[in-house]
């Protein structure tokens, strides 16, 4: 269940979701891709996710780890089940 209370943070999925599908980022690549996330708050979710082990620092910048890859990789059937959910409104 610690899992689910960290990705249910605000931001902690969408950092992890951007990170998996669009490679390494410096911490402004990846401000910019988040959109509307303060500086305080992805802070804040990159500090969370990297001592759960689900993100790291490395030369190209923060990148998922292979435990982050498989999290996101299990919700995919998820996201498709939700987008064929949304066709039915």
């Amino acid at each position: 269940m610690a899992l689910f209370d960290l990705l249910g943070r605000r931001w902690a999925m969408g950092v992890l979701w951007q990170l998996c599908s669009g490679g390494p980022c410096t911490f402004r690549e990846l401000q910019g891709r988040c959109e509307s996330i303060s500086p305080a708050v992805l802070n804040s979710r990159i500090k969370d996710l990297r001592q759960a082990k689900l993100l790291e620092r490395g030369e190209g910048g923060y990148q998922p780890t292979d435990l982050g890859k498989q999290i996101i990789s299990s919700l995919h059937p998820l996201k498709d089940l939700a987008e064929q959910w949304v066709e039915t409104l």
